[in-house]
């Protein structure tokens, strides 16, 4: 019996993490057009099929920068989506015979999560709408959608035990402790006592305090630190010898 090999098209699809001022996780959706649908139910994952002449990691920067406008982000592959019903919904279908000009019946999708600083300007050259949802108010999603996003999130908790210095992707460049206690947090689901954890980062010489102290805030102000990744870099180098 000659095995039953399937006939599909290969697509990426971009979890893109920040961090807000009111110190939320956001995840970055983009707006698709369908039809009989209404506008709050047409947010979707930045995506795209591969081109022929293109590599799976190509075609996620190629998403990224005409999402973005940013030419460099930090990018990471993390899981292939392959559930022969991840498609089958009819206006799912409906919108890749649109936005694809092909008859689709099977999509794979190569996963990927991106950290962007959300005072980043977006410029994007592909989508009419795009916005930042905090990550518990994030709507339904099609495909499979909000299962990446979940799983993203586990994904980008392993990837900064790996690498602590990842968290300052998604920082200003200029933060406050409570700030990146609340990252942390967010990330990590860690319940970490804020004294201790300030114990602790006070001792990272690659975190550094500035001169500068928070203004026009309610509560007591704060001083402002820097991450040097020269001194990490140089601190992991000793380590690892």
């Amino acid at each position: 019996m000659s095995p039953n090999f399937i006939h599909t098209y290969v697509s990426v699809d971009c979890v893109v993490f920040g961090f807000d001022y009111e110190n939320r996780l956001n995840i970055l959706l983009v707006q698709r057009h369908v039809d009989d649908i209404p506008v709050e139910r047409q947010r979707k994952l930045p995506g795209s099929l591969i081109f022929s002449d293109e590599d799976v990691d190509d075609a996620a920067e190629r998403v990224l920068h005409e999402l973005t406008g940013i030419k460099k982000m930090v990018l990471k592959q993390f899981k292939c989506f392959a559930d022969p019903d991840r498609a089958n919904n009819m206006n799912d279908i409906k919108w890749m015979g649109k936005e694809y000009k092909q008859d689709i019946d099977r999509i794979i999708t190569v996963a990927y999560l991106s950290l962007c600083k959300i005072d980043h300007k977006i410029n994007s050259s592909k989508y009419d709408t795009v916005d930042w949802f905090p990550f518990n108010e994030i709507p339904t999603l099609p495909f499979d959608h909000n299962k990446i996003i979940n799983e993203s999130l586990v994904e980008v908790r392993r990837w900064i035990e790996m690498d602590f210095s990842i968290i300052f992707e998604l920082l200003p460049k200029k933060f406050t402790i409570r700030q990146l206690y609340q990252l942390y947090s967010a990330l990590s689901e860690k319940k970490i006592d804020i004294k201790n954890f300030h114990k602790r980062i006070s001792s990272f010489n690659y975190i550094i305090p500035l001169d500068e102290i928070e203004t026009n805030v309610s509560h007591r102000a704060a001083r402002y630190y820097k991450f040097d990744a020269k001194v990490y870099k140089k601190n992991n180098t000793k380590l690892i010898k």
